[in-house]
């Protein structure tokens, strides 16, 4: 019968000689950030604390981006958010602090050096609209950088190509084929950008691609709201 208290199985004790505790390794450092599930329902996580610098590119909505924002700074990361929509922000930085300064706002181009750590890492959100300025957030060791674009603009090729992660939201069928021109992708995932859910981010690597369903707790959606592509 099961229950409390149960006894242990009976197996033989795990010991190493003195000799062998050498060859040992523990898997010490980031397990990443849940951003959702895949489509066999399984978690998906996004190692953002790394010891070199890790560039990422949204191109979907602010919900997208603050979900993920919420969720670093719950792992342990500070957040430094750049962005000219600060009343957007205010009700998140209030509740994920919980008293304690983890994430801040910062006006477009007035980011002070954040000063990331292997003890305090940082995400960096860059919120400044379809053409981000070059500013002084920029990934380094133990500071990932999440730029959010609405949508595609002109500058968008070049921050796609350059990026070592890509998320991408619903987009327009020319915005899609723009998109798979420069990710390279097949005909299929391009047809499925113009209609994924509001909830749905194709995340794409150089060798790899992969849809992931974010799956508000419902702490996130008291917060933020229902999942939407359109701020």
């Amino acid at each position: 019968m099961f229950g409390f208290g149960l006894i242990g199985p009976r197996r033989g004790r795990h010991a190493v000689r003195g000799s062998e505790l050498a060859a040992l390794s523990l898997p010490i450092g980031d397990d990443g950030v849940v951003i959702g599930a895949d489509q066999q329902q399984r978690p998906v996580t996004l190692g953002l604390s790394r010891p070199a610098p890790y560039d990422v590119v949204l191109v979907g909505g602010l919900w997208t981006a603050q979900v993920l924002a919420l969720r670093a700074a719950g792992a342990g990361l500070r957040v430094a958010a750049e962005t000219g929509r600060a009343p957007a922000w205010a009700s998140l930085v209030q509740a994920a602090g919980g008293g304690h300064p983890c994430m801040v706002t910062h006006e477009v181009g007035r980011v002070a050096p954040q000063g990331p750590s292997v003890r305090g890492p940082v995400l960096g959100v860059r919120d400044c609209g379809m053409r981000p300025p070059r500013g002084r957030v920029a990934s380094a060791p133990w500071q990932s950088v999440l730029t959010l674009l609405p949508y595609v603009s002109q500058v968008a090729p070049r921050l796609l190509e350059h990026a070592d992660l890509v998320g991408i939201q619903r987009v327009s069928p020319d915005e899609a084929a723009t998109v798979g021109r420069v990710l390279a992708l097949p005909d299929a995932d391009v047809e499925a950008l113009s209609s994924l859910p509001d909830d749905v981010t194709l995340w794409c690597t150089r060798g790899f691609r992969q849809y992931v369903s974010i799956r508000a707790t419902d702490i996130e959606t008291a917060l933020l709201g229902a999942p939407r592509r359109v701020d």
